[in-house]
């Protein structure tokens, strides 16, 4: 049952192999095994692939299966269309086509296993390529806000400044009021004479315009944090909306690519066994002596051409007497009186049946 399977996998006429050897029937059922096996791991390979797209368990295996049965039509065509003619210069061109086919397929093929077998490392290589990712992401979202929160900070400086200026200015003159007083600077007398009250007034009138001026800047400074924190609330909200775009940045495409920053000679030697196991059908076609299956296969070949051959003559030989006897049978009646007669009676009843119709017609016009 399992053998007669592998059989009909290989595309051979099982009629004919019926009639061949044991060794022969067993050569395409491995044919047929190995064509199979291949379809089974494309099945495998474009399921997962598809998963990384669809993230749909049963989507996946639904297309992988159709690409599965696909890929096993190719292949089963692939191996049935190979003729053995005892040429093998004559098979390899024969051949060719389908073994760049053959390769194409294996490409196919082996490229998401080698997604799956390389998971790890290609996990590693997204989670670096996601790190860089966001730090640019942080950095270009920053340049969008950072140029108004250094402003408003800047400002802020300028404003603290002005009330550290007057601050200084105030002290120096408190300094200069308390050192008249104690007579240590100015007019050097001891006491709180005129000098002192004009000192102390001066001072007090800027101290008055400090406390203005510190009401008014804090004013200032704090309308301008609120405003710095609105827009560091925004640049912290844009960061979070764009985030998951990058944390989903592991498709199929971003793999493929991953897969080629890793070291290139462990997926070529996985891409040269599935290279391997799909040219091996054809190859083992091509490398097989001629047998008694291709041998069989010929003579039915050559007997069903040679029928359709007989055929084609036979019907271009009736065709072509056919059109002779016609040709005799229209020349001995084309002097007959007797059917010049008749036609030439119905010929008149039609003319006047013209006549009478082309009557009515004018008739009814008027």
């Amino acid at each position: 049952m399992l053998k007669q399977f592998f059989i009909i996998c290989s595309g051979a006429d099982t009629d004919i192999l019926e009639n061949c050897s044991k060794g022969e029937q067993n050569k395409y059922a491995g044919i047929g095994a190995t064509v199979f096996f291949t379809a089974v791991m494309a099945f495998i390979a474009s399921s997962y692939a598809l998963y990384t797209v669809f993230d749909n368990l049963y989507t996946s295996i639904f297309f992988g299966l159709i690409w599965g049965f696909l890929i096993f039509n190719l292949d089963r065509y692939i191996v049935s269309t190979i003729k053995k003619t005892g040429h093998f210069i004559d098979e390899f061109i024969q051949a060719t086509p389908r073994i760049i086919l053959a390769v194409i397929i294996a490409i196919v093929i082996s490229k998401p296993l080698e997604l799956k077998i390389f998971e790890k490392e290609i996990n590693q290589v997204l989670l670096e390529q996601k790190n860089d990712l966001t730090l640019a992401n942080k950095t270009q979202i920053a340049e969008q806000f950072n140029p108004s929160i250094n402003s408003l900070a800047e400002n802020n400086k300028a404003l603290q400044k002005q009330i550290d200026d007057k601050e200084a200015e105030v002290n120096a003159l408190y300094n200069t009021y308390i050192a008249e007083a104690e007579g240590t600077a100015g007019t050097k007398l001891l006491g709180k004479g005129p000098v002192y009250k004009e000192k102390r007034d001066k001072h007090d009138d800027l101290l008055a315009e400090l406390q203005q001026l510190k009401a008014e800047n804090k004013e200032k400074i704090l309308a301008n944090d609120t405003q710095i924190a609105h827009l560091k609330g925004s640049y912290d909200t844009e960061v979070e909306k764009t985030q998951p775009i990058i944390n989903n940045f592991d498709g199929l495409m971003a793999r493929v690519n991953a897969l080629g920053e890793l070291p290139w000679l462990p997926s070529f030697f996985i891409f040269l066994l599935f290279l391997a196991i799909e040219t091996s059908p054809i190859l083992a076609k091509l490398l097989s002596p001629k047998s008694a299956y291709d041998y069989k296969l010929e003579d039915q070949e050559a007997t069903l051409k040679t029928t359709i051959l007989q055929n084609k003559n036979q019907r271009e030989a009736l065709l072509k007497t056919d059109f002779a006897i016609n040709d005799r049978i229209y020349n001995d009646i084309e002097h007959e009186d007797e059917l010049y007669s008749y036609k030439r009676k119905k010929a008149r009843e039609l003319m006047q049946l013209q006549a009478d119709a082309f009557f009515k017609q004018q008739k009814n016009v008027l």
